[in-house]
């Protein structure tokens, strides 16, 4: 359709008459339609047909969101940049990507410097820590642990607070950026790293959310006694990206119900289940 017809098309949402078979004709057309409706909610006074629009538009955006998530985890799951960017847009849909690379990019500079490849494994991670938590100031967000905005990396990056995941995943992105093995671990109720070289047998653990502490095998035997959890594999190795990914949205879907904000979280439920069908 020509850019006139999609403007008279919008601007008959107001029609309640027509409104169903207009709203059907709209989101058949799909996202490209999304910039006549904020320009149609700008000049459209009427307070119903805002929320109208408001509606439609989040609908459309909501399946993109679907379908991108989809692709991500079939083709691009070695990208968990981009699939923290995707779950971020499901708050803010006019995130740009590029953006967020750059953000990673310019942290990467701050700790290079400092940085020493040939130090032993233990001092990369205070180094790393070092620059993170002391110099940028990272910190764990333990008076809003609950907050939909722990995890959104956008808003991570810009406060500087975060959960466990959202701490962890800066932090690796930005290891792994350095050379260093350092991957995600999923424990029950937790989420910390590994720095693991196979080739000279190295393993230990790291704490994002309390500063980069690093602690061994044997500590996360006692959390998993505490916590009356047995012992398994999966809580001493690298957990992968879509794990990570699915583990932020359980996340934010807890957040919203926290916040009796039960149709955020069936939405992100519904991710979800697309997420690990």
């Amino acid at each position: 359709m020509k850019e006139k017809e999609l403007k008279a098309l919008v601007s008959l949402l107001e029609d309640d008459e027509l409104r169903p078979e207009i709203e059907r004709k709209i989101y058949s057309l799909g996202n490209t339609i999304i910039p006549f409706l904020e320009e149609e909610w700008e000049s459209n006074f009427d307070a119903s047909v805002q929320e109208r629009i408001e509606g439609i538009i989040h609908n459309l955006q909501f399946e993109l969101l679907k379908e991108r998530l989809k692709e991500w985890k079939q083709n691009e799951s070695d990208d968990l940049l981009k699939g923290m960017w995707l779950v971020a847009t499901y708050q803010y849909p006019d995130l740009s990507l590029e953006r967020l690379r750059q953000d990673f990019e310019q942290l990467y500079y701050e700790v290079w410097p400092d940085f020493n490849p040939d130090a032993h494994p233990y001092d990369q991670v205070k180094i790393v820590s070092g620059v993170l938590f002391s110099r940028i100031r990272f910190k764990a967000n333990t008076t809003n642990f609950h907050s939909p905005a722990n995890s959104m990396i956008n808003s991570v990056l810009e406060s500087k607070r975060g959960n466990p995941i959202a701490l962890g995943v800066v932090y690796m992105l930005i290891a792994q950026k350095l050379g260093m093995p350092v991957y995600g671990v999923n424990l029950p109720n937790f989420f910390i790293l590994t720095y693991h070289d196979e080739e000279k047998d190295v393993q230990f653990y790291i704490n994002a959310f309390n500063r980069g502490l690093i602690f061994t095998k044997q500590d996360i035997d006692h959390y998993l006694a505490q916590i009356s959890v047995n012992p398994h594999p999966r809580y001493y190795k690298a957990c992968d990206h879509h794990d990570i990914v699915a583990r932020v949205l359980r996340n934010l879907s807890i957040s919203f119900e926290k916040l009796d904000d039960h149709t955020k979280a069936d939405e992100v439920k519904q991710l979800l289940v697309l997420f690990d069908g």
